[in-house]
C-alpha cells in the first residue's frame, strides 16, 4: 500500500489566506469593489492573528459564494495565473517546502486539500510540486460561476475526500501524514497515523499536546520562484491541474465535471 502526505494550504504552507490573497488584482480587473478589498484585508489580518473558527468559515463561505456569482471563469483563471508568482511567492513557508520535498524524496504522494477555490488551489499546487490539489468547487454555467457550492473542502468534507482517495489509490491511512493549522480540520488529522499540527490555533494546540501529536511552528517565508528553480518543483507539479483524471481520481473528477 502506498503513502500520502495531506497538506492544508493556508497558514500551513502559506502565511496567508489564499481565498483573499487575490483581492487587489480582482479589484484592478473590476471584479470586486473597494469595500471588498478592505474586507479582504481585514479578513487577512484576523486570519493571521487568531485563525478562523467554524462560524467564521461558514460566514466566509457564504460571502465568497455571493461575491463570485456571475464572475467569468476564464477571467479569474487568467488573473490567478498572471499574478500567482507576485502574490504567492513571498508567503510560502520555507519549512513547508522542506517538508514537501522530504515526503517526495521518500516516495510519498503530496496532496493539498484546501477550502479555497479550485481555480486558486490547483495553480498553487502546481507551483509547489504537489501530486494533486483539491479545493472547494463552485458550479459553472455558461462560463460563469453560479455561486452554488458543489463541494466544500472543509471540515468533514476534507476527511471525506481523503477517505475516498485512500480507497481509490490504496493508501494505508495508518501510514499517511496530515498537516494543518486549524481545529476545524480535526477530522482530517484523526484519519491518519501521523498527524501534525502546524502553526496551530489554541484549540488545536491543546488537542495536539493532549494526544501527543507533533507540533510545528513555521515562521520563515522563502522566495518560492528561486527555490522552485533549484528543486524543479514546477516541472514536477506541471500536471496537477489535470491530475484528477490522469491519476484516476473519479470522485474528484466527478465533482469537477459538475462545475461545467
Amino acid at each position: 500500500m502506498s503513502t500520502a502526505a495531506f497538506f492544508d494550504l493556508d497558514k500551513t504552507i502559506l502565511a496567508t489566506s489564499s481565498s483573499f490573497a487575490f483581492a487587489r488584482p480582482f479589484h484592478k480587473e473590476g471584479l470586486i469593489g473597494a469595500s471588498d478589498v478592505i474586507r479582504s484585508a481585514y479578513a487577512q489580518f484576523m486570519f493571521r492573528a487568531s485563525g478562523v473558527s467554524h462560524d467564521q468559515m461558514e460566514t466566509m463561505r457564504d460571502y465568497m459564494s455571493s461575491l463570485i456569482r456571475g464572475w467569468d471563469v476564464a477571467t479569474v483563471q487568467r488573473i490567478v495565473n498572471e499574478t500567482l508568482d507576485q502574490i504567492i511567492d513571498p508567503v510560502v513557508y520555507f519549512e513547508a517546502l522542506e517538508l514537501i520535498e522530504s515526503h517526495k524524496a521518500a516516495g510519498h504522494d503530496v496532496i493539498i486539500v484546501s477550502s479555497s477555490g479550485t481555480d486558486v488551489v490547483e495553480p498553487i499546487g502546481a507551483r509547489l510540486g504537489a501530486d494533486l490539489a483539491i479545493g472547494t468547487q463552485v458550479g459553472i454555467e455558461d462560463g460563469r460561476y453560479t455561486g452554488e457550492i458543489v463541494f466544500y473542502a472543509y471540515g468533514e468534507g476534507k476527511a471525506d475526500a481523503i477517505r475516498t482517495l485512500a480507497e481509490e489509490r490504496g493508501y494505508d491511512l495508518d501510514a499517511c501524514f496530515a498537516y494543518t493549522d486549524s481545529m476545524t480540520d480535526l477530522p482530517m488529522l484523526q484519519l491518519v497515523g501521523n498527524p501534525t499540527a502546524v502553526n496551530p490555533d489554541s484549540e488545536l494546540r491543546a488537542v495536539a499536546l493532549d494526544q501527543g501529536w507533533r507540533i510545528h511552528d513555521f515562521a520563515k517565508p522563502v522566495a518560492l520562484k528561486q527555490r522552485a528553480q533549484r528543486t524543479q518543483a514546477v516541472a514536477a507539479g506541471a500536471g496537477v491541474a489535470i491530475g484528477a483524471v490522469a491519476l484516476g481520481l473519479t470522485w474528484y473528477a466527478r465533482r469537477r465535471s459538475l462545475r461545467a
